[in-house]
């Protein structure tokens, strides 16, 4: 990396940073994505924003004209082609390795996987049901049920989602929550959340702990578990968004626990490019803040799409278990009539 990218990457993130603390203080609405590494964040005045060029909708605040949802081929395909299991294993055991020395606590693994399918971004966009989803360009899109941050005067939450089952296994809900390596798992997140938020908060508390969340894809249904850690900003806060946001990033729920040396080992354990994965997507509407981390992602790199997806390690935890939940979280979260999706 030459001297004058890295010049150019530290001006990006600068002009970022100081553009979300202005339109806050402002009380400007705006759109922003942030990348996992924090190396080439985006935002815009959302009166700038062109909806050929990023389309949105995040809990229902959107920019979306007029019906999407016209355009899909009479019938779809959506196949995937995993990381074979030994692939998965060797940077399973990497992790685990980690873990067994005292390195982390909890690592999120994340693997791409490439897909098939003769769905357009901007139609996987138009028709996923999702609360958090954004198309950007050709580039990638991303329909996410993980809420990240919200806002609402000087009140601030978070919502970890940490614990994912088939909801067609028996008693599914009553399996998650009894399973001892999720609960473990599920408590460093948030407490790793409750000491995030300890950062930019005066006063914080975990206000629900483990409720069951229902995701749809377009095969099955997934259970979640979520929690809600919550917090008081000072009256200094004042709209500075942006110095929130890099005081926050990377999102604890895809990372793990200590964070410095959990994210060399990710980088070590996973060796690809996440990108704007696992990164942050929000908007400012001028008087509410709203969030989302940037899972269940789909990337269009030289005419090929990967789907990039992860889960948390503990020292508890199953290889092939993991495997089977990076997998099963390699879906479109359709729910059509008339439609068939292979």
């Amino acid at each position: 990396m030459s001297d004058y990218t890295i010049f150019s990457l530290k001006d990006a993130v600068r002009d970022f940073r100081k553009n979300l603390n202005d339109w806050g203080k402002s009380k400007t609405p705006f759109f922003f994505l942030a990348d996992y590494q924090m190396l080439k964040p985006l935002a815009w005045k959302l009166a700038d924003l062109d909806p050929s060029e990023l389309l949105f909708d995040l809990n229902g605040f959107s920019n979306c004209l007029g019906d999407l949802k016209h355009d899909l081929p009479q019938e779809t395909y959506f196949r995937k082609f995993p990381l074979p299991f030994e692939a998965y294993r060797r940077k399973f055991d990497h992790v685990v390795d980690n873990l067994k020395a005292g390195n982390s606590f909890l690592v999120n693994l994340s693997v791409p996987t490439p897909v098939d399918t003769n769905l357009t971004l901007r139609q996987i966009f138009a028709h996923s049901e999702a609360p958090y989803r954004v198309c950007y360009k050709d580039e990638f899109t991303c329909f996410s049920p993980e809420l990240f941050v919200r806002i609402n005067g000087n009140n601030i939450a978070s919502f970890p989602m940490k614990g994912t089952i088939d909801a067609s296994v028996p008693n599914a809900e009553q399996v998650i929550l009894s399973d001892h390596k999720e609960a473990a798992e599920h408590a460093t997140i948030v407490d790793l959340i409750r000491n995030d938020i300890s950062m930019v908060a005066e006063k914080v508390w975990v206000e629900r702990y483990r409720f069951i969340d229902r995701v749809h894809t377009n095969d099955k249904t997934l259970l979640q578990v979520s929690s809600e850690v919550a917090g008081l900003l000072p009256d200094s806060f004042d709209g500075k968004f942006g110095d929130l946001l890099m005081k926050l990033l990377p999102a604890g729920s895809i990372t793990g626990a200590p964070k410095p040396s959990t994210l060399q080992i990710i980088e070590e354990a996973e060796g690809y490019d996440r990108g704007y994965y696992t990164g942050v997507m929000g908007y400012f509407d001028g008087e509410h803040f709203e969030s989302a981390v940037m899972i269940r992602f789909i990337d269009h790199q030289d005419g090929h799409m990967i789907f990039k997806s992860g889960g948390g390690i503990t020292a508890l935890s199953n290889a092939q278990s993991e495997y089977q939940e990076i997998i099963d979280k390699v879906y479109l979260p359709f729910s059509y009539v008339g439609q068939t999706v292979f």
